[in-house]
């Protein structure tokens, strides 16, 4: 297939790029940037310059593909305090895309998340399915999120066969800069490896080598209207990976006041008490996913993410 990827040059497109080429695919990758299409160029595929914003350039990309998986988000401008405008964004180019695939069965597979979805339970594949909320008024929060997947669901009742593969809060791997580097970054500058409360609370967790093999799976098998979990670890206890960081960063392992948290934390503040375990062992079932990788754990083990920075 020719499959059309937007977020190619990204933390999770940049393993799905070569995941797909490694399989036979053709894809032609969009490039907001020159860095990022040199990076798109050399994993082997087509670049195609623009944004998500750029709303003619997806149209005419969707239409000349066989399938779509898009991966873009406007994450600069959503940690910068404009979240609302970025999910705006998103939701403009999900509608765009289904629109050119409408009427043609091919597959549309968007990444999502699931924070927030059903805190304190594990989450599954059945969940979160609620009523797609007006999106011209998006709220505070993942909600403006869940309503696109919601919205790309539809899309199946339209000839698109379209999924939505729900990414945990940590996609995990040597290179990456989101949330677990950002811990690790914390507790080096402070000098503290921190959680809050008992730190029994727990995150999920994916290596992104294994969330890439799943996307591509969605894309050559997932049925029409399907939610998919890339889930590795169900539940990984908040307290467990502070204290695989102060080990390695020789530095208390402490828990921090509920009110310290914004001082403590910085905008990682919002998510570090969340408990938000899920499961994906209907997504296993589904298209026969096995994750192969590290665990988060194991993978902190490996100390790739305590290497001196720049280096």
């Amino acid at each position: 297939m020719r499959i059309f990827v937007t977020g190619a040059s990204g933390w999770i497109g940049s393993a799905v790029v070569p995941e797909l080429i490694d399989a036979g695919h053709q894809v032609a990758g969009l490039a907001r940037s020159d860095a990022a299409a040199a990076a798109v160029a050399a994993a082997g595929a087509e670049v195609v310059p623009g944004t998500i914003e750029d709303l003619d350039v997806l149209r005419s990309a969707a239409a000349g593909s066989d399938g779509v998986i898009h991966l873009a988000f406007q994450h600069d401008v959503a940690f910068s305090g404009g979240f609302a405008s970025a999910a705006a964004a998103d939701r403009r180019a999900v509608e765009t895309l289904g629109e050119a695939l409408a009427g043609t069965d091919r597959p549309f597979v968007i990444a999502s998340g699931l924070l927030g979805l059903r805190p304190g339970r594990v989450v599954t594949e059945r969940d979160g399915h609620g009523d797609d909320p007006d999106p011209g008024n998006p709220s505070a929060g993942p909600q403006p999120r869940h309503a696109t997947a919601q919205f790309t669901l539809s899309l199946a009742g339209r000839g698109v066969r379209s999924s939505v593969l729900r990414l945990p809060p940590t996609v995990h791997g040597d290179g990456d800069h989101g949330f677990l580097a950002a811990l690790v970054g914390i507790a080096r500058d402070k000098g503290v490896s921190g959680y809050l409360g008992d730190g029994s609370n727990r995150w999920p967790a994916v290596h992104r080598r294994d969330a890439a093999h799943l996307f591509r799976l969605a894309v050559e098998h997932a049925p029409a209207g399907s939610t998919l979990h890339a889930i590795g670890d169900e539940g990984v206890p908040v307290r467990a990976i502070a204290e695989v960081v102060g080990r390695h960063l020789d530095v208390p392992v402490e828990a921090v006041a509920a009110e310290r948290a914004a001082e403590h934390f910085s905008w990682l503040a919002g998510f570090i008490g969340i408990d938000s375990p899920a499961s994906g062992a209907l997504t296993r079932h589904l298209l026969g996913w096995q994750p192969t990788q590290p665990g988060l754990l194991d993978d902190l083990e490996k100390g790739h993410y305590f290497a001196p920075r720049g280096a």
